[in-house]
Order: structure tokens, then C-alpha cells, then sequence
């Protein structure tokens, strides 16, 4: 009997020494010290980083709709240009003010599922640059589809995409 309340006795303060180490949970810790949850932070904008990360996601998939759009009809036998002008057209609107999508606080460490990778605030002039690219091709591909000539259009597509993929290449994960 007295080999079990010794290794019952040797558990106990070999659980207790772990969660010291660990930092357990002490709640004599002042509140300043403990991490508020992302539904709590409010941003400079006035919003949560749960808000301002669904309103992102909301807006790329716009973006991605608008591409799937454009992508879908330069593959058909009888594209329907009225879809793809709509769908240009959309792009750079959708993407107006996209530098602002990406406040400090709303990468993974906010805890709201993101796929923003934190190079976006550890290399911002290069994220910044990138999404500058991304929106000039924006614009012309709304111009080249204007012009209803899918020869005109297809390239303007291609390179906005491409400016697209160079972007999620360095500051997106799961792409």
C-alpha cells in the first residue's frame, strides 16, 4: 500500500510541477497580460478581426467568381461576351481598396481561420506592390474586354491572373 501513495504522491507533483512550467492557469495573472479573443479586438477601422477576415473572404470570392466567369467562357464553343464584359467589369470594382482588406491583426495570429500568410505584414512594400500589379491588369483586362475581341481579351486575362498567382505564391497558404 504504501508504494501506491507514494507513486500516487510522486504523480501529483509531477502534475503540478507541469503546469507551473507550463504556465497553468494562474489567475492571480492581471488581466493586461492575457491575450483578448480576436471576437474582442477592434481594429482602427472599427471592426473585429473576425469581421474585417469574413469581409476579405467575401470579396475574393467575388474576385474568384468574376474569374471563374471569364475562364468558363473562353473555354466554350460560343462564348457569351456579355458575361465576360460584366464579369471584367467587376473585377477591378471588386478589388478597389484591396491594400486596406489586410489590417495589422487580421493574419493567423488573430485566430480567425485565415489564409493570409504574415509575409503580408512582414514584407508590406512587396505585398503592396503586389496588389498594385494586380489591379492595373484588373483594369485592363475590364478595357480588353470592352472591346469585345476574345483575341484582345484572353491575354489581358491571362496576365491578371498570372499577377494573381504571384501574389498567393508569397502570401497565401493552401493555394
Amino acid at each position: 500500500m504504501k508504494i501506491r501513495q507514494t507513486t500516487f504522491a510522486l504523480a501529483a507533483i509531477a502534475g503540478v510541477s507541469l503546469l507551473a512550467a507550463c504556465g497553468g492557469s494562474d489567475s492571480s495573472a492581471p488581466e493586461s497580460e492575457v491575450a483578448p479573443a480576436a471576437e474582442e479586438v477592434v481594429l482602427d477601422n472599427g471592426m473585429t478581426p473576425k469581421e474585417q477576415i469574413e469581409l476579405r473572404q467575401g470579396q475574393l470570392k467575388k474576385l474568384g467568381k468574376a474569374f471563374k466567369t471569364i475562364s468558363d467562357q473562353l473555354k466554350a464553343s460560343e462564348p457569351d461576351m456579355a458575361a465576360i464584359q460584366a464579369a471584367a467589369a467587376s473585377v477591378p470594382v471588386e478589388s478597389e481598396g484591396m491594400a486596406d482588406w489586410f489590417p495589422a491583426g487580421t493574419g493567423p495570429d488573430s485566430g480567425v481561420k485565415t489564409d493570409a500568410l504574415p509575409a503580408i505584414w512582414e514584407e508590406p512594400d512587396l505585398f503592396t506592390e503586389k496588389l498594385s500589379d494586380f489591379q492595373m491588369a484588373a483594369g485592363a483586362l475590364a478595357t480588353a474586354a470592352e472591346t469585345g475581341d476574345l483575341a484582345v481579351i484572353a491575354p489581358a486575362f491571362a496576365t491578371t491572373g498570372g499577377t494573381c498567382k504571384s501574389c498567393h505564391e508569397k502570401f497565401r497558404a493552401d493555394d
